[in-house]
């Protein structure tokens, strides 16, 4: 009898050291589950997740100034130009441009006692793709796509009063398309500069009371320009460096 009784004291002890085990087994396994799928996940070569970085977009919005110079029927023309974009992971910019132009032509209209010269602003969507964007200089392809309207000024106008009504009744609607390639120099997160050509396609004007009627404002136009704003707002906290 004594020995039936140390026998059920004993199965008892085993008993609750086994369930106690399996207790600890149910605990540890799923944290030990976890453990090893978060360290599989990891790229153990490199101080980042690498899963996260491919769903990853880097924001950036800018302001930008340009100064061009071109020709128009081989006459000295200056353009000035504003934008602003939204920029997409570095590689794509969207946003809206507006230029204005003044063109020294000289030319005697038979409306007033003084040569004019011409005058005008366009404006529109802007789109530019851009390559080697990781790099210190990148490359990219500016395209604008809009309208936009021309006149003639006296060219003494400082000289003589300006005749607003009669500007307004030469004036002229156009069309254009406005691409080009640019080399874009990353100065820093908030500044880059921009050094470029462009080539103006737009639509037929209509002025029969020119002595040398300027049929439309194609040509090519070089020049330069800054942008400044954040380029990588939107930077991966898993990263270094983008």
């Amino acid at each position: 009898m004594q020995h039936f009784t140390e026998f059920v004291v004993y199965y008892n002890i085993i008993n609750q050291k086994s369930k106690s085990m399996k207790l600890n087994t149910a605990i540890l396994l799923p944290l030990l589950m976890g453990f090893t799928i978060t360290t599989f996940a990891q790229d153990t070569s490199g101080d980042y997740v690498e899963f996260n970085d491919r769903k990853n977009v880097v924001h950036g919005v800018y302001l930008g100034l340009t100064t061009h110079y071109g020709e128009i029927e081989d006459k000295d023309t200056f353009f000035t130009g504003l934008k602003v974009a939204y920029v997409a992971n570095q590689q794509f910019e969207i946003g809206f441009v507006g230029t204005f132009f003044y063109s020294d032509q000289n030319i005697y209209r038979g409306l007033s006692m003084y040569d004019e010269d011409l005058i005008g602003a366009y404006g529109g969507l802007h789109l530019e793709p851009i390559l080697f964007s990781k790099h210190r200089v990148n490359l990219s392809f500016p395209v604008l796509i809009g309208a936009g309207g021309m006149g003639y000024i006296d060219d003494n106008y400082s000289d003589h009063d300006f005749d607003e009504d009669e500007f307004e009744d030469n004036a002229q609607a156009f069309f254009i398309v406005e691409p080009g390639i640019n080399a874009l120099f990353n100065i820093s997160r908030y500044l880059q500069l921009e050094a470029g050509v462009k080539y103006r396609f737009s639509s037929k004007f209509n002025d029969a009371k020119s002595f040398a009627p300027i049929k439309d404002i194609n040509g090519f136009s070089a020049g330069i320009g800054v942008k400044v704003g954040i380029f990588n707002m939107g930077r991966n906290r898993y990263k270094k460096n983008i």
